[in-house]
């Protein structure tokens, strides 16, 4: 079965296309990547499968059984809400069924025509079938996983939404939406708001899910684990790879390289040819130049390949410092209660520290207390001679957003830079042409975020600090940063929830997780290791003290076997196997009540119903009657 057929979709804003010749499929369960440099149209292109935009060319195709839904990115909630009560919007079509249930089944309990009791018969059958199918009777263990799998604790759920931040109340739109379990999920960069805890989480529930989804994210990690296949939307193009992301980095690699060297053959043959009639136009080779000619003109030209645009980022070179580049000592930091308490770091020259943890844990406050913006509450902190900071703070508030963008990074320490000196470093960093003239405030968050490093580049800087760099990056600008930072020879200091970032650029690492802060040498993959490591240790402990509290458990069992002859008996005395064959007589017959609970037929006669389950429970009751009084014959007998 097909869900969605995208045939030919195209787009256009201005005069160029943002995208044409569109074509794909969508099947149950597939899990599709949708990749592509910032400004591709992948947007765009979700909003269109959505419904909430048109294409201009083209068709598209839903299954009759298909629900597609998009994650939201902003929505306006009612004040009276409570976070549970939005969450569980996204299940209310599954609460109308079990009311629907319970409403039929009073009726059929009181009907007396037996035409309309047949109807409700039928309808209860159906409505039975679909809260089955659904999986409509765990409910309220759903909403918990998924709630708090996002990070929201359970002391939250009858607090209003509207009083969350609005990252949290884009966590709870993307809970609405992984509950209501459209069999076609349309996700745009859902891990914005996660920390990597609640990312992790994610991944392993989309991955495990029934539906289809497609996803845009720039976090290469999800993609690796959750898609099984990639679009990559280039030139007004999509390009399909099986797989997940890694695979079709690979793939990509080795097409574009394919491309490129069957572009170069037909270039040396057109060239050949080319040259063969020129010098034999006329003369004796004439005929032979003619069919030259005439093959040259047969030629299907190839056109050269094309790749993402590829940027040179850099720094310069950094002046030297002091061994310690930062000590803070003892420090601890926070407002109405502590976000961290004595903690003691020391970075070292040359040192690339990412930093990591849940949101709101105080990365970021780390960063600023380390730098001096804060005074730490307690303890000191000392900056080594010859240190310059260069900060990219994740509001990028160091760009005056009133001016152009060559002035934006204009240093007002060198006035020898000229604007054709500045144009050169803004296209390093991925921004060319007339956006160099554009205001700032005008700028989408990637370009800003280009700016806001292409600005620290032109600063005399041996220590850079970034929040969050890679926010607004797409996946190419992102490894073009990796490199430069993996090439600057100075000291790195940042905070990003980005894995593939972290493992390719830190030499270190930080964890701050519930008060306690963590350092760690190696990237993040390392840290994963060795926390695995430490779980498993901690795992085996618990599993010995278990063993060993059993064992003790048995010995002081074993010392008062003596005394049980002593105890007085619960029960009229009785054989073993005389209660033995009670027990199993008893078993028969709960397990024939058990299958009428789902007879069609029994269910449709309310009374009969009722009596069944009455009768079930008082079956169990004796069950447990039962093994009470063979417990008591064997210890006792």
């Amino acid at each position: 079965m097909i869900l969605l057929t995208v045939r030919d979709l195209a787009r256009q804003f201005d005069s160029d296309p943002v995208f044409s010749n569109v074509t794909f499929d969508v099947r149950p369960g597939e899990k599709i990547g949708l990749v592509g440099p910032n400004g591709a149209g992948k947007s765009t292109l979700m909003k269109i499968l959505a419904g909430l935009d048109e294409s201009d060319v083209g068709t598209i195709e839903r299954h009759s059984a298909a629900r597609i839904t998009m994650l939201e990115q902003h929505a306006e909630f009612d004040a009276r809400n409570s976070l549970l009560d939005e969450a569980k919007a996204g299940l209310q079509p599954l609460y109308a069924l079990q009311r629907e249930a319970e409403e039929i089944a009073h009726q059929m309990a009181v009907e007396q025509d037996s035409n309309g009791l047949d109807k409700l018969h039928k309808r209860y059958d159906l409505v039975q079938a679909e809260l089955h199918r659904l999986d409509a009777y765990n409910l309220d263990h759903r909403v918990d996983e998924v709630l708090q799998g996002l990070g929201f604790s359970p002391d939250q759920y009858d607090r209003p939404v509207t009083q969350f931040s609005g990252g949290q109340q884009n966590r709870v739109l993307l809970a609405r939406l992984l509950l209501a379990a459209p069999n076609v999920m349309l996700l745009d960069e859902p891990t914005n708001h996660l920390d990597i805890e609640a990312t992790e989480w994610l991944e392993n529930y989309l991955a495990n899910a029934d539906q289809a989804l497609i996803v845009v994210s720039h976090d290469r990690y999800f993609l690796d684990k959750v898609t099984n296949r990639i679009l990559e939307m280039h030139r007004h193009q999509v390009t399909d790879y099986p797989g997940n992301f890694s695979a079709y980095w690979g793939q990509r690699a080795e097409r574009m390289l394919v491309q490129q060297r069957a572009w170069e053959k037909q270039q040396e043959e057109i060239a050949d040819l080319t040259d063969f009639i020129r010098k034999n136009a006329y003369g004796q080779l004439a005929s032979q130049s003619k069919d030259r000619e005439k093959k040259l003109a047969r030629i299907e030209r190839i056109e050269r390949p094309v790749d993402f645009q590829t940027f040179s980022m850099g720094f310069p070179k950094a002046t030297r410092t002091a061994d310690n580049v930062i000590e803070a000592l003892n420090i601890t930091q926070g407002f109405d209660k502590p976000l961290f308490e004595n903690v003691t770091l020391r970075i070292k020259r040359g040192e690339r520290i990412g930093i990591f943890g849940p949101n709101g844990s105080g990365k970021t406050t780390l960063l600023r207390t380390v730098l001096g913006e804060i005074a730490p509450r307690a303890g000191k902190v000392r900056l080594g001679n010859g240190v310059q900071v260069g900060y990219f703070d994740q509001k990028m508030e160091s760009v005056n957003p009133d001016v152009d963008l060559i002035e934006a990074i204009r240093p007002k320490h060198k006035p020898e830079v000229t604007p054709g000196m500045l144009r050169d470093v803004l296209g390093r960093f991925g921004l060319k042409g007339e956006i160099v003239f554009q205001k700032v405030s005008l700028c989408s968050g990637g370009e800003r975020s280009k700016v806001a490093l292409a600005r620290l580049s032109m600063l005399d800087v041996n220590v850079l600090v970034l929040d969050e760099p890679t926010n607004h990056l797409d996946l190419w600008a992102c490894e073009a940063l990796e490199n430069a930072l993996k090439s600057f020879d100075g000291t790195l200091i940042f905070v990003s929830h980005d894995r593939y970032f972290l493992d390719r650029v830190a030499t270190h690492v930080i964890s701050i997780e519930n008060g306690e802060v963590r350092y760690f040498e190696g990237n993040y993959s390392d840290y994963h290791a060795i926390r695995k490591i430490r779980e498993d240790e901690v795992a085996a402990k618990q599993q010995a003290a278990a063993k060993a509290s059993a064992a003790k458990r048995d010995v002081e069992t074993k010392s008062t076997s003596d005394k049980v002859a002593k105890k007085k008996r619960q029960f009229p005395y009785r054989q073993v196997a005389d209660v033995e064959a009670d027990i199993a007589k008893q078993e028969e017959l709960i397990a024939r009540l058990q299958a009428d609970m789902v007879d069609p037929n029994v269910l449709r006669d309310g009374r009969r119903a009722k009596q069944v389950f009455d009768d079930l429970e008082a079956a169990q009751a004796e069950l447990v009657r039962l093994y009470a009084l063979w417990e008591e014959a064997v210890e006792l007998n």
